[in-house]
């Protein structure tokens, strides 16, 4: 039987709460070797965005690439590591720079840009996504099922269940990462959030936590029950299936 979440709304109490490696290149030529009608600008002048791959759609948006790295290739790399719809969410430009070794004017046009999509489509009449199963997080993080590395996100809810806010917390083992409750209840403050989720991916595909899993889950329990703010779940994500560690343990 699946489980709904429940959210309470409540008063809070802070206390000392708050205070890469480049992956090798897939390409063996540059975009200015390409053939003119290859390349993705003069792709999409002819035949229009919907005849662009994400990754060059990403590239006509950063339009050069680095010394490092050409456009294509940075593209390729920004897509493989973060995930589209983590892309579509961040918000910190600083933080993205870092997480994927780009130059900040770079980290700041792919904010600028999602921030706009994020706009039209409120403007739409659409409103934000509801979660209320383990099974929505899983669908609402499709994009978490083949990343390559391990990433902690973090999704933060008003108390109709509706997303305010979605945030990679960090991104590698969460053995090698420790995850200080500031970095998961810092955002849930700033956005005002009712209550978070907690969801990470097992590149391996095997979605049965590890103790360090259960173990930070448990902490990060109490400091929510200290705030005010509860963790309604953490999700483990796998290819093709999940588990809730606040159900199933």
């Amino acid at each position: 039987m699946t489980t709904s979440y429940k959210i309470v709304a409540s008063d809070f109490m802070i206390d000392d709460i708050l205070p890469q490696e480049m992956s090798s290149k897939r390409y063996s030529f540059t975009i200015k070797d390409m053939p003119a009608e290859d390349k993705p600008r003069e792709k999409l002048i002819n035949y229009g965005p919907e005849a662009l791959s994400v990754q060059e759609l990403m590239a006509v948006l950063l339009n050069i690439g680095t010394k490092k790295e050409d456009v294509l290739t940075m593209s390729a790399r920004i897509i493989k590591d973060y995930g589209p719809k983590a892309l579509a969410t961040q918000t910190n430009a600083q933080k993205l720079a870092a997480d994927l070794d780009i130059p900040l004017t770079k980290a700041t046009q792919i904010i600028a840009c999602a921030e706009l999509g994020r706009r039209f489509f409120q403007k739409n009449g659409d409103g934000p996504q509801t979660i209320r199963t383990a099974k929505d997080v899983y669908e609402y993080l499709y994009d978490m099922r083949t990343l390559p590395k391990e990433h902690l996100r973090g999704i933060y809810l008003n108390t109709h269940h509706r997303i305010i806010h979605d945030e990679v917390i960090s991104i590698g083992t969460i053995n090698g990462n420790l995850i200080h409750p500031r970095e998961v209840f810092k955002p849930a403050i700033e956005h005002g959030a009712a209550a978070v989720i907690l969801a990470h991916n097992h590149p391996s595909g095997v979605v049965t936590p590890s103790q360090a899993d259960i173990d930070i889950t448990n902490h990060i329990i109490s400091v929510g029950k200290i705030i005010g703010i509860p963790l309604v779940d953490h999700v483990v994500i796998g290819r093709d299936s999940f588990i809730s560690i606040e159900t199933e343990y």
